[in-house]
């Protein structure tokens, strides 16, 4: 991983020095969050881990690119958790993701490391009653996590008290940065916090404009940051193959379903109406199969979610809702039914598998309609995808 740094000055006036850390140990951190660490089932650090964790347990602004699936979510949750003190029942860690499926997969990381420390986490979403969320934030928050809608609203009630945050995590800050939630985005940022809170940017693709931004918000942050062609998930094998008009792509699923000893698969599709077509047709040749997508209800996406966390659907059709940092580990397959509109999508889809270092395939299924932006990317990230071998018995996706 290429690292850029900008070293800060800290208070005694020296300045920040890249180091790696190897282990969880050597990183000076308190001793019931250690616990929870190796509780959770972390050994040792990955790559973004063994830069990210300190700087932010420092109280030092970090803006930092990390490929889908090496550990973000623990690099910013550990460093934060280290600088809590429970014995203060407010809210001292904000982070804040474009959708309820991330802040849910947040506060169940967040809670689960936090635990032996004692920390009480908590994800705020819209469509959900603001008055449950007032509620739990006046018993004691530690950790919040939430879209920037709902929890612009709760600061606009006044629900918690900002005097108390030490850190401010902006997780897809690529995604967050996008016309929709840019101006809330902005508008939490300009509503107050103690000039000693430091502030986290973590995506696994950051362009320009995100960099622009981090620069105006953050002071003198340390960077790590990759080029493009350099986030190719290089423990994810990736295949193509090539049909000759978009209609044959479902026998070539069905084909695939039926040859694959899967897991858990991942099939992405651009739009809701195409999703729900899909499942309904793999559920009509006998092969049931979940769809989720961000127009259905709140209480069904939770459900199929939860459903597919806890490995009771196998396969789950997903718009690209889910493309962005949905950590679910037995999920060995991800094939693009049809190739994301955006660019940057196509690494976040693909690393649903191979989470955290483990082996991961993803199928790409092309029409001549794809080949052009099949081309694009890769040449964007300077990778070859090749074609699918005849012999599906040599794919180990287990």
């Amino acid at each position: 991983m290429a690292t850029e740094v900008n070293s800060p000055d800290l208070e005694n006036d020296s300045s920040y020095v890249m180091k790696e850390y190897s282990t969880f140990d050597s990183m000076d951190l308190p001793m019931e969050l250690l616990r929870g660490i190796y509780a959770y089932g972390f050994e040792k650090p990955s790559e973004i881990q063994k830069k990210g964790i300190v700087p932010i347990a420092k109280g030092i602004d970090l803006i930092a690119q990390a490929q889908s699936g090496t550990g973000k979510t623990g690099t910013f949750t550990i460093g934060s958790l280290s600088r809590v003190d429970p014995s203060i029942k407010q809210v001292q860690v904000l982070c804040l993701v474009p959708t309820r499926e991330l802040a849910q997969q947040i506060e169940i990381v967040a809670g689960s490391i936090g635990q032996a420390m004692g920390i009480k986490t908590y994800a705020a979403m819209g469509k959900t009653p603001v008055r449950d969320d007032i509620r739990i934030l006046d018993r004691g928050v530690h950790f919040l996590v939430g879209t920037p809608g709902r929890i612009y609203d709760l600061m606009n009630r006044r629900a918690f008290s900002t005097q108390h945050i030490k850190v401010i995590i902006i997780d897809e800050a690529d995604q967050m940065l996008e016309d929709r939630f840019r101006e809330q985005l902005q508008c939490i940022l300009g509503l107050g916090f103690p000039s000693t809170a430091r502030c986290a940017l973590f995506s696994a693709t950051m362009n320009e404009d995100v960099v622009e931004f981090a620069n105006k918000l953050l002071d003198k942050p340390v960077s790590i940051l990759v080029p493009p062609e350099q986030v190719n998930l290089s423990g994810i094998r990736q295949f193509r193959v090539d049909v000759e008009r978009e209609d044959w792509k479902f026998e070539v699923l069905l084909d695939l379903y039926k040859n694959l000893n899967i897991t858990q698969a991942l099939i992405y599709c651009n739009k809701r109406q195409k999703a729900e077509w899909l499942a309904e047709k793999m559920t009509q040749s006998g092969f049931p199969i979940t769809c989720i997508h961000g127009d259905m209800e709140v209480k069904d996406r939770m459900e199929r979610m939860t459903a597919f966390r806890k490995g009771e659907t196998r396969v789950l059709i997903s718009t690209d809702l889910l493309a962005r940092g949905i950590d679910v580990q037995q999920v060995s397959l991800v094939i693009n039914y049809e190739l994301p509109s955006q660019m940057d999508n196509y690494i976040h889809r693909i690393g649903r598998s191979g989470r955290y270092g483990r082996k991961g395939t993803s199928i790409n299924l092309l029409c001549p309609d794809d080949l052009r932006s099949m081309s694009e990317i890769e040449g964007y990230y300077k990778i070859k995808i090749e074609e699918l071998p005849q012999d599906l018995s040599k794919l180990q996706l287990a």
